[in-house]
């Protein structure tokens, strides 16, 4: 699920989708965020360290650019994606049409329902690798912010139990996102890059999560 939002023709619902505290709670566009907070800079988002969380950059193989942020974090794996957005209108209504239409493609089924950020989808995606008509769950979450849209992919603990949904969902909303002043079409992957000291494809490098 690391493909670039597609421009599926007009939106059939352009509002914007993001939780009402999402400007003091998070995610949160970088001119919200506290500039003193220790941070993973990972360009288009940047990461709150905390203990036991592993960083991991997904690259596009023939470009070698990095396409998303793989986080792992008390049994979840959570994919995250920035893109740009319109100031006015949201992605996400839309984008969730294009998921649930191309996991059913997969052969697959979804659900969708009310969670901590909005609409969130569970799907249930076949397995092909193994051969044996296995399945897998994931949590598929959205929300719009100024100029820009956060999609997050869970897997794992956080995509079937809600404790740990909710230590994934905290993770999430600790992103900050980095949408920057450069003109860009809107749903254009925002531009994510390696943090010094860490090779592309890689772990990370995550500084100690401050003492409390």
């Amino acid at each position: 699920m690391t493909d670039p939002i597609t421009d599926g023709g007009p939106l059939p619902d352009d509002e914007k989708s993001a939780p009402e505290d999402r400007a003091t709670a998070g995610p949160l566009d970088e001119s919200e965020a506290n500039a003193v907070r220790p941070y993973v800079d990972l360009g288009g988002v940047k990461i709150v360290p905390r203990p036991e969380l592993q960083l991991r950059l997904e690259v596009e193989e023939g470009s070698k650019r990095v396409i998303a942020v793989g986080i792992d974090y008390a049994g979840s794996t959570l994919q995250v994606q920035p893109f740009a957005a319109p100031r006015s209108s949201g992605l996400w209504h839309e984008v969730r049409g294009q998921i649930v239409e191309q996991i059913r493609k997969q052969g697959g089924e979804t659900t969708e329902r009310d969670g901590v950020f909005g609409p969130e989808i569970i799907a249930r995606i076949p397995v092909v690798a193994d051969g044996g008509g296995s399945t897998r769950i994931a949590r598929f979450i959205g929300v719009d912010g100024p100029r820009w849209f956060l999609r997050g992919v869970v897997a794992g603990q956080g995509a079937i139990d809600a404790q740990a949904a909710a230590q994934i969902d905290d993770v999430f909303r600790s992103i900050v996102v980095v949408r920057g002043s450069t003109p860009m079409p809107p749903r254009d992957l925002i531009p994510l890059q390696v943090p010094t000291g860490a090779a592309p494809g890689g772990p990370a490098a995550v500084p100690p999560a401050p003492s409390a």
